[in-house]
Formats: C-alpha cells, sequence, structure tokens
C-alpha cells in the first residue's frame, strides 16, 4: 500500500498549533534535516507521510488531488471557489479548532457616513459619477471577495490584487478599501481601518480536509480511519471524564448519572463517561449514596466512542472523480 499523503503548514502559527494539535494525540512531528527541512516524519501515525508546505499551496494541492488529506483555512478552501466545507471535490474531515480568523471588507475609520456595504456603494457611485473612477478594493481573496460584492449589491468597485500586506494598502494610496482576514482585529485598528457592520464574508478556521480524487484504495482509507479514530478519542478525552464506582451496583448509580453520561464496559465496576463540567456535582452525588464507596474521577488520554468512520469514509472516499482543472 502506497503511503497517505498528508500536506501539512510548513510555517508560520498554524504550523506550531498543528504540530501541537497532533502531538497532543501522541503523533509526533519529526522534520528530517532540521527546522528548515521539508521532508518530515509522523511518529505513530502508520501508513501516512507527512508532506511540508505552505497553507495556501496545501488548499491547491487538495484541489487537484496531489495529496490525499491536508490542513488549511477553510478561508483558503473557499477562495478556490470549492466552498468553505470542500464542496464535491473535498470532504472536510473535521474543523481543529484553531487557526480561527474572519475574512471581512474594512474602510478607513475616518469614513464615519459609511458603516455597510450599501453606504460603501453610496461613496463609490458618487466618487464614480464625478470622476470616472471606481473605488478600490485591496485584497488576496479576489474570488471570494468578488462574489460577497455581487450578492451584496456593490457595483462600482475594482478589485486590486495585493502582493503584500493588505491593511496597509489604503494609507499607502493603492486603495481605498480593503477585503482580509483578521483574528482580533488589532492590525486594522492600529492601520486606522473598521470591520463593516455587514462586512463579514466568511468565518474561518483551519480544518482537515480529503480529497476525493486522490486515488484512494482500501488500505489507506483503513490507515486514515485509524488515524481519525485516534484524533477523535483524544477529542474526545478532552471533553469527558470518567467516574469509577467500584463499592455501589449499577442499579444505584446509573439513575443518578445525567442524561449524557456513558456507560462503560470493563471490571464488573460501574463506569461513566461524563461532561467534565458535570463530573464534580454526579461524583459527589454518587459517593452520598454510600459513604463507604470509593467513587473516582479520572481525565483519560484517549476516549474511543462508537462510531463508524471506516464505512463513512469508504462511502465518501471510495469513488475517484477527477480533480479540478480551474486551479
Amino acid at each position: 500500500m502506497q503511503p497517505i499523503r498528508l500536506a501539512l503548514p510548513s510555517k508560520g502559527r498554524l504550523k506550531e498549533q498543528a504540530e501541537a494539535w497532533l502531538a497532543d494525540a501522541g503523533f509526533a512531528l519529526r522534520q528530517v534535516g532540521g527546522a528548515r527541512s521539508y521532508v518530515a516524519t509522523l511518529e505513530g501515525a502508520a501508513g501516512i507521510e507527512p508532506v511540508l508546505m505552505s497553507a495556501s499551496e496545501i488548499a491547491g494541492a487538495l484541489a487537484r488531488a496531489e495529496v490525499h488529506a491536508g490542513v488549511t483555512g477553510e478561508d483558503l478552501i473557499a477562495e478556490l471557489g470549492l466552498g468553505e466545507d470542500g464542496g464535491p471535490g473535498l470532504k472536510r474531515l473535521r474543523r481543529l479548532g484553531f487557526g480561527r480568523a474572519d475574512l471581512v471588507v474594512a474602510t478607513p475609520r475616518a469614513w464615519l457616513d459609511v458603516a455597510t456595504v450599501a453606504d460603501l456603494e453610496a461613496l463609490a457611485a458618487e466618487r464614480y459619477a464625478e470622476t470616472g473612477q471606481r473605488l478600490r478594493v485591496a485584497t488576496k481573496y479576489m474570488r471570494a471577495a468578488a462574489a460577497f460584492f455581487a450578492r451584496a449589491g456593490l457595483i462600482h468597485y475594482r478589485l486590486v490584487e495585493s502582493a503584500g500586506a493588505t491593511e496597509a494598502a489604503p494609507a499607502a494610496g493603492s486603495a481605498e478599501a480593503i477585503v482580509d482576514i483578521t483574528s482580533t482585529g488589532a492590525t486594522l485598528a492600529a492601520n486606522g481601518l473598521r470591520v463593516l457592520e455587514d462586512g463579514l464574508i466568511l468565518r474561518s478556521e483551519a480544518a482537515l480536509f480529503a480529497s476525493r480524487g486522490a486515488g484512494w484504495q482500501p488500505g489507506q482509507i483503513a490507515a486514515l480511519s485509524q488515524f481519525l479514530a485516534v484524533l477523535e478519542a483524544r477529542s474526545a478525552a478532552h471533553l469527558h471524564s470518567v467516574v469509577s464506582l467500584p463499592a455501589l451496583s449499577e442499579a444505584q448509580a446509573v439513575p443518578v448519572a445525567a442524561a449524557g453520561a456513558l456507560r462503560l464496559a470493563g471490571g464488573g465496576a460501574v463506569r461513566l463517561a461524563v461532561a467534565r463540567k458535570q463530573a464534580t456535582r454526579l461524583a459527589a452525588e454518587l459517593a452520598a449514596l454510600d459513604p463507604t464507596a470509593v467513587v473516582d474521577v479520572t481525565e483519560p488520554r484517549l476516549l474511543f466512542l462508537p462510531g463508524a468512520r471506516g464505512d463513512e469514509l469508504a462511502a465518501a472516499l471510495g469513488a475517484v472523480t477527477p480533480p479540478s482543472q480551474g486551479c
């Protein structure tokens, strides 16, 4: 079986977060040849070969089916015209909870009369009538910006592709407004910009995608299924505590448990997986049933919950579709 080519970010904050996410689940990313190397191994992940590249390159490689799976931003997938969930060519396997940012329309804070896209169009139309020039909007997200403005009714503008720091374009005189990604808004504010009230284009975060057209083999789907099972078990472990009740009978314990508690098998003891925020209350209530009982609350490292990941992946990835020709 050929290994699964898993594209991972090669630099920046997203690389650090993706590496920490994998390490938390027990998968250690090792760069062969030092920190500047693009060759790596993923210890503990059988059948998976990591490939390091920039987040934008990962999005394109997924769309062209050059890699089997990859971690990249939903904004970058959407910019390819695939939709933030990957559309028919990709399958979004899971959102990762980091790399969160918003794609927004921002204008100079000094434009007090411009609070919405409609206000921006009114200003742009007035300027066009007076000068014959369209309002310039700087962005790296040409496709997403054009689609949003078409839906919002902005007409008298033109997009200017940004090659550097987009937020600096209005101050530099190369554009009047921008479309850019922001996580806190601090950089926009530092450059005298503010987000329009209805200027949110997309809420994005890092996600793990799989390419449907990558020529998946049954063994590769099985390897990916096992990899995802561990990742999901670690995620479930973060959300649950395990309450063990060796001195109480199941008849006593289970009626007291929260509605969302899961009964775990093993050892004859009653073991319940419950949401962490409920664990303390539940343990106290169970201990009160029998003052001689030992009620133990632990934080699991991995918690494998019932699921049909393998069947789901086989159905989603088993059929080969041609890679997009437009990317």
